[in-house]
């Protein structure tokens, strides 16, 4: 057998690497996200751009319908079911029809068909998701999960079919992890001096999206470990990515680099399922023969037992070579822009999202700033006025407010906000819908937050506050985790009678 717990080498099989475990990993991860992302709408697809939503999806098609010139001009640059219907039902439905097919990939079962339809879902919901869906690891997890479209059988789909993992296949995918942890890697060197310095992560802790509970920890380490950081950050994305299509033993010591440093973002903040979904590919790395030792010998059994029974597939094999080749002609932008001096991160080149380029974090912020959504019911909204604060589920607020755990999970509005901090409101017009819908206690916006301080009427007035935040000391005497300085408002107090408001709010469409 291609398995064996008795070889004397751990790292040499007989024969050539065989990749069953590889792929039950794969796809298990796989189905997990997508069960997170497809959750995630579930709870806020509705708020976000249901017909009442912040960015309605109707006025959205229609403006992109009459930009392009016809709806099937629209469907062709943005492929979505949703060019059909977008009714809320509609949301709905095909999230929650996503979110068992995921759970039935987490249980151990996928086949091609399934998976093809998990992308097409996702995909129809990220190419209408407007500014809630356009970060990089959206079209990571839509090229990903194309690619493990053909990891797996056209029908059957037990965990351990008689058709093999394609080798081209496995080797896309190592393709896809070189590209993530090079471009980010790349972005960085190139984006901002206190990378090169070596002093990045003596802010990013403090100043990322979304801190976790273990944030404040990391930020106060000492420098020196926190420089060493920065250097092991650039060993996992300059230098490991090189050692990916090397041997096994050189393969298996990059792809443990890399292993490594996702597992340190995942605790030490929230980056949404980014850093899981990039551990994904990073399993191409291992073999069977690796994950012989750590995994459970019942499991293991299973594999030996699919190897030995394993039958080949000349069709799911040609299939694989022909996506091989497709990729292959499609990464030729995605590559040039990666090795352009002005490199561009987490951007599409087809409409299908079928290869993309990505990055992360090429600047740092040095400071952390914060917009507050504030209301009060005093007749007169100056600071004197009693305001009381719209608590999020996972910004900064509060200063004794312990940062949550949230990742894999995200926070749309959370997530914008951060962004929004650090620009003004025009370039968020849909602030102003937020701020309208918090004036009539729009249930569904009011639940993006965690806690509405008006609960029994509307406040008279709404305003949003831009404060400078940092972390607390640890074992001050408060027990505060924050501490804060106002800096000035960010959206003026607005009532629901503001004529500036109701003017602007037609122009949108988004009140008649």
């Amino acid at each position: 057998m291609l398995l064996s717990r008795n070889s004397d080498d751990p790292f040499q099989k007989a024969g050539r690497p065989t990749y069953w475990l590889t792929r039950f990993l794969i796809l298990r991860l796989l189905g997990l996200i997508y069960a997170v992302a497809f959750l995630v709408l579930i709870n806020e697809i509705i708020p976000l751009i249901g017909s009442s939503g912040l960015l309605p999806l109707g006025i959205f098609l229609q403006r992109v319908s009459e930009t392009l010139g016809s709806n099937s001009a629209g469907f062709i640059r943005l492929p979505s079911f949703f060019w059909f219907t977008h009714s809320d039902s509609a949301l709905l439905i095909l999230a929650w029809i996503a979110f068992i097919l995921s759970c039935v990939v987490i249980a151990g079962y996928a086949n091609a068909p399934i998976l093809a339809l998990l992308w097409i879902i996702y995909m129809s919901f990220v190419h209408i998701g407007q500014d809630w869906y356009g970060y990089g690891w959206e079209i990571q997890l839509l090229e990903t999960g194309f690619l493990a479209i053909f990891l797996c059988p056209l029908v059957d789909m037990r965990p351990f079919p008689k058709r093999a993992p394609p080798m081209p296949i496995i080797v896309l995918f190592r393709w896809l992890i070189f590209r993530i942890m090079l471009g980010s890697g790349l972005i960085k060197i190139r984006g901002d001096e206190i990378w090169r310095n070596g002093t990045a992560l003596y802010y990013h802790f403090e100043t990322q999206p979304i801190p976790g509970p273990l944030s404040r920890w990391f930020h106060f380490l000492p420098h020196w470990i926190l420089k060493m950081g920065v250097w092991y950050n650039f060993l996992a994305e300059l230098v490991a990515p090189w050692f990916i299509f090397w041997p096994r033993i050189g393969r298996h010591i990059a792809g443990l680099v890399i292993l490594i440093l996702q597992i340190i973002l995942i605790f030490s903040g929230n980056l949404s399922f980014l850093n899981w979904l990039t551990l994904l590919p990073a399993l191409a790395c291992f073999d069977d023969g690796f994950w012989s030792k750590i995994l459970p010998p019942s499991l293991v059994k299973r594999a030996e037992k699919a190897e030995a029974d394993a039958e080949g597939s000349r069709p799911m094999l040609a299939t694989a070579w022909v996506i091989t080749v497709i990729i292959a002609i499609l990464s030729i932008q995605p590559v040039l822009n990666m090795i352009s001096p002005s490199q561009i991160m987490n951007t599409s080149f087809d409409p299908l999202d079928l290869v993309n380029t990505y990055g992360a974090f090429g600047t740092v912020g040095q400071e952390r700033l914060n917009v507050v959504f504030e209301g009060t019911m005093d007749s007169v909204a100056d600071d004197s006025a009693n305001w009381k604060a719209y608590t999020y589920r996972g910004l900064p607020d509060a200063l004794d407010k312990r940062p949550p755990q949230i990742a894999p999970y995200q926070l749309h509005l959370d997530w914008q906000m951060w962004f929004a901090s650090m620009s003004t409101a025009d370039e968020y017009p849909w602030t102003l819908n937020l701020v309208w819908k918090l004036l009539h206690n729009d249930p569904l916006i009011v639940d993006l937050f965690a806690r509405n301080p008006f609960p029994g009427k509307p406040p008279r007035y709404i305003r949003a506050v831009l404060y400078r935040y940092q972390f607390a000391e640890p074992g001050n005497s408060k027990g505060d985790w924050w501490e804060r300085e106002k800096i000035d408002n960010w959206l003026p107090a607005m009532s629901v009678d503001d004529p500036r408001l109701i003017e602007f709010l037609k122009s949108y469409g988004w009140i008649h």
